[in-house]
């Protein structure tokens, strides 16, 4: 089930990731800026968010693996879209491109999450899930290894559409799992406004999920502001050549992956997630800040334990706080309670990176001013999980009061 569901999350990633990976070829060749992958990346989660709330109704109706096998198909449509762009009018099918892939990524971790939540014994839903969403940077890892040198073979339409060709053998190659894991689907379930708007209803109502799904909003909006801002950061403020600063990314990007893992173990083993979630922001406000703050000439290895510390904690949250998510859901809507609250997760994708970059114009101070913010922010997301946790276990004690 974890191989599955970690595979399918790594394959939309990629699928996602792929048009900015060829994006300084695609948009020269059909002569937009550069600067258009940003509005894409925009459009790519303003799609998530969408499906994202109907998601717990998609998945109780078809199925958490039926829904995962329609999202990577989608991503093939939405790369198709992508590909099929031109100069002048037909420059709209990378936006509808965008919009469809979004569409496709919104619901894939409420899925995995619903699967997991069934199949995975508490005292091991951290690991779990952490591990699982080790397969979002993998796929940024594989859209980087090869897309490249897809682009560089066969030209970047046709290495969108191997990756999406890629994505729905994935969606064949999982069906045999189906039967077992969509048996506790309800075909008559139905989709309306209330299905909708039910899963932002149960984060609201519900203190603790609302809590952590604010505090989501701040880890994101850091998360994508790391990985958005810190190549340019270290070429104009450290003086880096662009190959060196791409490495350090890889290095934070690295570190996100471990850090997916070890966090995951960390609150399964000794400390839980709730405590999980309070240290990592307040960490991750610390290596934002020392990031904001670096000296021109740091030696590089000083330089790296920073920024790595930075990565594994603002790019290694999201298992322990989806276990979290999965752990406070009324039983059996985990899905729902995932979808409700990566519309705020991933509201944070979306305005965290242009508040950032608006905070680098305005601030004195430009971009340590930013990432000083931004470590506050984190830092008040951690503390938003610290009080989530308090009134989780009050709650909890009132429950199991005689």
């Amino acid at each position: 089930m974890l191989a599955a569901t970690t595979t399918v999350q790594a394959l939309v990633s990629m699928a996602a990731l792929t048009p900015p990976v060829f994006a300084a070829v695609a948009t020269e060749d059909v002569g937009l800026p550069g600067s258009f992958v940003g509005y894409y990346t925009s459009l790519v989660y303003l799609g998530a968010m969408v499906t994202t709330l109907v998601s717990g109704g998609i998945i109780g109706r078809y199925g958490a693996m039926r829904t995962s096998q329609v999202c990577l198909a989608l991503c093939l449509a939405g790369l198709a879209g992508v590909a099929a762009m031109q100069a002048g009018p037909l420059v709209v099918m990378a936006i509808v491109g965008a919009l469809v892939i979004g569409l496709g990524y919104g619901p894939v971790t409420p899925s995995s999450s619903h699967i997991l939540a069934r199949t995975t014994p508490a005292e091991r839903r951290g690991l779990v899930f952490s591990i699982k969403q080790t397969g979002v940077p993998i796929g940024g890892m594989l859209a980087g290894a090869l897309v490249p040198s897809l682009t560089d073979a066969i030209g970047w339409r046709w290495a969108a559409l191997v990756v999406g060709t890629a994505a729905l053998a994935v969606a064949l190659l999982v069906q045999p799992t189906r039967q077992v894991l969509d048996a506790d689907r309800d075909p008559r379930k139905r989709a309306n406004v209330a299905a909708v708007l039910a899963p932002l209803g149960m984060i609201w109502r519900h203190a603790p999920l609302r809590l952590l799904s604010v505090a989501s909003f701040t880890f994101a909006a850091i998360q994508l502001s790391l990985s958005s801002f810190l190549v340019v950061y270290l070429a104009r403020r450290a003086g880096m050549s662009l190959v060196d600063a791409g490495l350090i990314l890889a290095v934070a990007q690295g570190a996100g992956i471990a850090g997916r893992v070890i966090w995951g173990w960390v609150a399964d083993k000794w400390i839980g997630p709730r405590a999980m979630l309070l240290i990592l922001g307040a960490v991750m406000a610390a290596a934002a800040i020392l990031t904001g703050w670096l000296a021109p000439d740091m030696p590089v290895a000083l330089l790296v334990p920073v920024v790595a510390l930075f990565g594994a904690t603002a790019i290694g949250w999201n298992g322990v706080f989806l276990a979290e998510v999965a752990h406070l859901a009324p039983k059996g809507r985990a899905g729902e309670a995932t979808g409700g609250a990566l519309f705020f997760t991933y509201a944070g994708v979306v305005f965290g990176p242009s508040l950032f970059g608006i905070a680098v114009e305005v601030l004195p101070g430009d971009y340590a001013s930013a990432f000083t913010l931004f470590g506050l922010a984190a830092l008040g997301g951690g503390l938003l999980s610290g009080l989530a946790a308090r009134v989780a276990h009050t709650r909890e004690e009132e429950a199991a009061a005689p």
